[in-house]
């Protein structure tokens, strides 16, 4: 793939407003869409923009990094998403262009490859994490994440990171959409825990949710992690979906790094977030 994009030069604010104008009844990116947000890499003016270390100057080699032949580099660039530009759960200013980058390649062939097991992954591939990094991201903007940061005093409304995942969710669903029903089962159950929290988006759920209730609840709501069962049953009942007959954690105080290493997740990965970022609840 080709990353160069010099007739195609957007910075961050122009990403994120242009993807606001995204069509409610249409919300699947064009292939033009997805070939412009890879411009993004080499468009943004990242060293302006800021995460949780401060200028993201870094980020391009980085976030090119996701689609190395080695799989210990890419491995590298995946650990980069979670602990700098989504550390503890917090959006920072170059969350919202990184966003829009893993949605674009999420659909290139490499990332089948594999990553190393961390605390972050399984030993899987790169797709299903880009998915579940989709995920974790988009948990910071549902409606749970905006009643709770009201609470704290810290309204999403003020916080622009926060604007502008909000404003790319259907590029970020339209991304994970077609994965839903992959053949890598690791893949299908990532896809849908990104698609739950997007859904939440007015332009999305009244198009897209219902289709989505029996992939829940037979592909998340039958998972080998009780992380996934769980956000099934809680997806279902929010959307007023019978969850009857699905088993969450058959021990809720079972909750040690051990089980959750076989998630692929940190102590708090996909949680709501509070005014600092961290999340209170157990994952998914």
């Amino acid at each position: 793939m080709n990353t160069d994009s010099s007739d195609q030069q957007f910075n961050v604010t122009d990403a994120t407003e242009n993807s606001a104008e995204v069509d409610a009844a249409r919300t699947i990116a064009t292939p033009d869409e997805v070939e412009a947000y890879r411009g993004l890499l080499t468009g943004t003016d990242w060293p302006t923009l800021a995460h949780a270390y401060g200028s993201a100057a870094e980020a391009p080699k980085m976030l090119a990094a996701l689609l190395d032949p080695d799989q210990s580099v890419r491995t590298k660039a995946l650990d980069y998403l979670h602990n700098t530009l989504h550390h503890q759960n917090t959006l920072y200013e170059a969350t919202v262009p990184a966003a829009l980058y893993v949605a674009a390649i999420v659909s290139d062939p490499r990332t089948t490859r594999t990553v190393d097991n961390n605390r972050h992954s399984f030993p899987d591939c790169m797709r299903a994490e880009l998915l579940r990094w989709v995920a974790s991201v988009a948990n910071e903007v549902t409606d749970e994440a905006e009643a709770l940061s009201h609470r704290y005093g810290f309204p999403l409304d003020d916080y622009p990171p926060a604007g502008g995942i909000q404003r790319i969710r259907p590029l970020l669903f339209s991304a994970s959409l077609p994965y839903t029903k992959d053949t890598n089962r690791h893949v299908r159950e990532a896809a849908l825990t990104a698609c739950i929290p997007l859904l939440d988006d007015p332009r999305l759920l009244h198009h897209h949710r219902q289709p989505l209730v029996p992939l829940v609840r037979e592909v998340l709501g039958t998972s080998e992690l009780w992380q996934h069962r769980e956000r099934a049953i809680d997806a279902l009942d929010a959307w007023g979906e019978d969850s009857s007959g699905l088993a969450g954690q058959r021990n809720p105080f079972l909750f040690c790094d051990s089980d959750l290493s076989a998630d692929g997740s940190s102590v708090w990965f996909a949680g709501p977030n509070s005014a600092e970022g961290n999340s209170e609840e157990p994952p998914f």
